[in-house]
């Protein structure tokens, strides 16, 4: 077997792959015995068969398989071992038909679509602007509202207020104010009047008391909505539809929510046991968390400028655009016509990107191991969980929402790019020279519009 890489030009080269007799024909015949092992024909015996007949039914397509093995692999080797960079995959040459059965001797051709060669280089003389996210007492007012909000509870009350919740006994009227026949009744329905979309009827409850009777239209109330009406009186989305009367709503409780006080109790819950001891200490440690969440914000914007920076600065690469587009064509033969025109010039900055990292990744010796995936689930649970408010999450239970995410193999390639771009920040930015800039979170957001 020979194998040659001829160079087109800078970015394009034919491979060669010419294979002999002597490549192929033990491996067929080993294949074609063990076809024999299990092959059952009339008249023969399990395992009996001739070899001429095994040969005669099956060597074509056994010789086929084994040649295009040969050939894969033999492409492939040639790559890694030459380190051959290649963008995409071998693209076969169109050639007259083989004669599989008859030949001996094959060539197959590819042509192969070159990475340009360049140099990507960051250090300290290039400059590279870095956002901090300013934490404001305003936000951390927010988080404190947040948690005393959730360790707040209702509270029975005499008379209605805006935002209380009511629950009672609904009945539909007639159109003349009388209790309906055989109509709607529903026990111990609960509502939220300010959540009405009608200010009069909202305004009905007002001063209201435990035991008074309200009447009132739901279908204005909630603006005909028949999925809230449907819900509210217990019936079908086609019957809400119907549903126009007046209702009368006999008050038997009224619950109003009550913000938690700020407590020891608040503290141990966010923080764990005695973290904190004070309302100082834990707004406090509340800013320097939502400071380190930030932190991940801040590096993704660093990121983005630092390809925003590197792609200037390596400027516009020669690429072998006609056999790129090929390449992308087979890749999305599933696309309009016209895809591959309208998208490449953006794949080719993607590509640009991608093997500009590459060398940065490779220059600053960012390996990712199974330590590093470990952590960086962990992390991203940990992250979930603070969405939530939960910061005092157990070790134990990171430890094992990790775990089961690592055993999805669609989530190992996201947590194996997350945790290369955490390790390239953190690597760039002890490098380049960071431009620093303090700004708010809004002044930050606009960045992204």
């Amino acid at each position: 077997m020979n194998i040659t890489l001829e160079n087109v030009d800078k970015v394009s080269a034919v491979l060669t792959v010419n294979i002999e007799k002597a490549d192929y024909a033990e491996k067929v015949t080993k294949s074609l015995k063990k076809i024999r092992q299990n092959a059952q024909m009339p008249g023969f015996r399990k395992g009996m068969v001739p070899m001429g007949l095994i040969q005669k039914q099956y060597g074509v397509n056994v010789k086929a398989e084994e040649i295009n093995k040969i050939m894969q692999e033999a492409i492939y080797s040639h790559i890694k071992d030459n380190k051959v960079n290649i963008l995409g995959e071998p693209l076969p040459q169109q050639q007259s038909e083989l004669d599989i059965e008859k030949d001996e001797n094959f060539a197959f051709k590819f042509d192969i679509a070159l990475a340009p060669e360049f140099k990507a280089t960051l250090t300290g003389r290039d400059s590279v602007d870095y956002y901090t996210i300013e934490v404001t007492d305003e936000m951390v007012d927010q988080q404190v509202h947040s948690y005393t909000q959730r360790a707040g509870s209702h509270e029975n009350v005499e008379s209605y207020e805006d935002k209380d919740m009511v629950k009672g006994t609904l009945a539909e009227l007639d159109e003349n104010g009388n209790p309906k026949e055989g109509g709607i009744l529903v026990d111990g329905a609960v509502m939220l009047p300010n959540y009405f979309k009608n200010d009069e009827q909202k305004a009905k409850f007002n001063g209201a008391k435990v035991d008074d009777v309200v009447t009132f239209n739901p279908s204005v109330a909630y603006d005909g909505s028949e999925i809230e009406l449907s819900s509210l009186l217990k019936i079908s989305k086609e019957e809400a539809a119907n549903v126009k009367n007046d209702f009368t709503f006999q008050l038997k409780e009224i619950k109003r929510f009550k913000e938690a006080e700020l407590s020891q109790e608040i503290f141990d819950q966010v923080f764990g046991k005695d973290t904190v001891k004070s309302e100082e200490e834990f707004r406090a440690k509340i800013k320097e968390q939502l400071a380190q969440q930030f932190v991940a914000d801040s590096d993704y914007k660093f990121m983005v400028d630092v390809r925003e920076h590197m792609l200037k600065k390596v400027g516009k690469l020669e690429f072998p655009d006609e056999l790129l587009k090929k390449i992308m064509k087979l890749n999305n033969q599933d696309k309009a016509e016209d895809y591959v025109e309208k998208n490449y010039e953006k794949s080719l900055e993607e590509l640009t990107w991608h093997l500009v990292k590459e060398q940065l990744v490779e220059a600053n010796s960012i390996k990712v191991d199974d330590a590093d995936l470990k952590e960086t689930a962990k992390q991203a649970t940990k992250a979930q969980f603070i969405q939530y408010g939960m910061m005092n999450i157990p070790e134990e239970i990171l430890e094992n929402y990790a775990t089961e995410m690592l055993k999805k193999r669609e989530n190992i390639d996201g947590l194996v790019n997350r945790c290369i771009e955490d390790k390239l920040a953190k690597a760039l930015k002890a490098k380049v020279k960071l431009n620093e800039k303090t700004v708010s979170i809004d002044e930050f957001g606009k960045m992204f519009a």
